[in-house]
């Protein structure tokens, strides 16, 4: 019989996330947030929705729309940065909550051809290059 996990009363960011990555945009499902690497261009929707842990926790509206937010958010790094590879997975065995990573790929990338997880520190960006890189996403969503 499965397992039901307590479910919260309403939608709350993980700690977790929230340190790791910078707000981007609000989708209609999803927060579009930044990971704070630039070693790649690296995207990552947290649907809020309260207690989803896994994509059949979503209902078949939310699922649809989640895929339709995943769709946007790997055009707009196409877009932006022209990659070799887009990466898109939903891991979560660190950070339960639902999450989505989109990661854009370059044959030249620090990590490259294996997954980014493990393979070189995390290179936060600078106060600068943060601001520049959000005003980047954002003047590409508004075209």
């Amino acid at each position: 019989m499965p397992r039901k996990h307590a479910q919260p009363e309403h939608y709350e960011l993980h700690p977790q996330l929230a340190a790791d990555t910078h707000p981007v945009a609000a989708f209609a499902l999803s927060e579009l947030r930044l990971m704070d690497d630039g070693n790649y261009p690296w995207l990552v929707l947290v649907p809020r929705v309260a207690g989803a842990r896994e994509l059949i926790d979503l209902d078949a509206g939310q699922r649809r729309q989640l895929t339709d937010e995943i769709d946007h958010a790997s055009r707009l790094l196409r877009d932006a940065f022209t990659p070799f590879k887009l990466n898109v997975a939903a891991l979560g065995n660190l950070v339960p909550q639902l999450h989505v990573h989109v990661i854009a790929r370059f044959e030249n990338d620090p990590a490259w051809p294996a997954p980014v997880w493990g393979r070189v520190a995390a290179r936060p960006y600078s106060p600068e290059e943060l601001v520049e890189r959000i005003n980047l996403l954002n003047e590409v969503l508004r075209a």
